[in-house]
């Protein structure tokens, strides 16, 4: 009988129940004898249902107006829209990470990293009057709190040479503890997020990758034990060049 390797991709679909049974028999057999792979299946489940408790909330509010205007139709039961938006998520989780991002980075955990970033930035992005938790007014007290929550002396890059103010930042949740989100907005009402975590690995490897879902860019790279997600919906270009900055600000 001819075995046919289990890819990495294969094992994301594994945990989204999207393998054919006779498969799924023989990814079961192959996480049985590799302990390592097992784990790590473990840790996506972890996460898809952790991503659930923190964001399947979302899908009882109001629809931001960028999505409204550019995918649903005007006179949708709220039902189905409630529905469109959990398909956006659920679509961006199989399809668009299965082959953009595993195309451009070998590791799970970049990958998850990335799009934890971008979830977090979609949801939080939209909002008028909440959308961080403490605002640029208070800079000092916003870094003094999220790095000791974090545990580590973070720094907030300025980012007015390549046209963004600091709009504030707040903590969330992360898959491997608490994340700081930073938020910037230039003149157009544009907005950026800085998605930072401690307990990356350690890594001399510092080079940014890339991934796009849904008209979200992201750039994300390790830094020590640092791990940086920048977000945001403008070019690939105009993107690079903030995460660029940075960088150069964050490793002076």
């Amino acid at each position: 009988m001819t075995h046919v390797p289990v890819t990495e991709a294969e094992l994301h679909a594994y945990i989204d129940g999207l393998l054919p049974a006779e498969r799924r028999a023989e990814v079961d057999a192959y996480l049985a004898a590799h302990p390592e792979d097992a784990q790590r299946a473990r840790a996506w489940q972890e996460q898809n249902q952790a991503l659930h408790a923190w964001f399947d909330p979302v899908l009882a509010e109001a629809l931001p107006a960028r999505v409204r205007r550019s995918a649903l139709p005007r006179r949708m039961p709220p039902v189905l829209r409630y529905a469109a938006v959990a398909a956006w998520f659920a679509l961006g989780g199989v399809a668009g990470w299965y082959v953009h991002a595993y195309n451009t980075a070998k590791s799970a955990d970049s990958i998850a990293f990335a799009r934890e970033a971008v979830i977090a930035h979609v949801v939080y992005s939209p909002e008028v009057r909440h959308p961080v938790e403490v605002g640029a007014d208070q800079e000092a007290h916003l870094v003094a709190w999220l790095s000791k929550r974090l545990g580590a002396n973070l720094k907030v890059p300025h980012l007015q040479a390549v046209g963004y103010q600091l709009v504030g930042g707040r903590l969330l949740p992360g898959n491997q503890g608490p994340v700081a989100q930073f938020m910037f907005q230039d003149g157009n009402g544009r907005r950026l997020t800085l998605y930072v975590r401690r307990g990356a690995r350690d890594s001399n490897e510092t080079a940014f990758r890339f991934a796009q879902e849904r008209g979200v860019g992201v750039f994300y790279w390790l830094d020590g034990k640092f791990g940086y997600a920048l977000s945001g919906e403008i070019d690939k270009a105009a993107l690079l060049r903030v995460a660029e900055a940075v960088y150069q600000q964050l490793n002076p």
